[in-house]
Parts: C-alpha cells; structure tokens; sequence
C-alpha cells in the first residue's frame, strides 16, 4: 500500500470514529436514547463535509492537503 493511501485511509477512519463518539457524547448529555448517536453522527459527518469543501480544495469534502490526497490528481 503507497502512502497516500494509507492517508486516506486514516483520515477517513478518524473522522468517523470522531463522528461517532460526537454522537455518543451528545446522546449522553442530552439523556436521551443511545440511537440517537447515529442521527448526530450523520449531522456531523455531513456539516465536516460541508466546512472542509468550503475551507479545503474545491470540488472535495477531503481535509488531507492536496500533495496528500490521492484523490487530487496531484503527482508528488
């Protein structure tokens, strides 16, 4: 595996573990039934996207730089 994979990869896999346990944490506090995470979570997962197409390059909801993302079509 090259390293802009392994990147992806990684930056996917922690943001939906940072997505979900947003979600546990916010059921939690509001005490409310733990199926409920998965609503927040998809709230989550779609307002990061949102940000990072806005903030990161265009055209992507990725937030790994652009030399880093093996979805740019950047040769490094």
């Amino acid at each position: 595996m090259n390293s802009k994979f392994l990147l992806d990869l990684g930056e996917r896999a922690g943001w939906t573990g940072a997505e979900a346990a947003l979600g546990l944490v916010v059921v939690e506090l509001a005490d409310v039934p733990v199926w409920w995470a998965a609503p927040v979570a998809l709230v989550a997962a779609s307002a990061k996207s949102w940000v990072a197409k806005r903030l990161g390059r265009k055209g992507t909801a990725s937030t790994l730089p652009a030399s880093k993302d093996p979805a740019s079509g950047v040769i490094t």
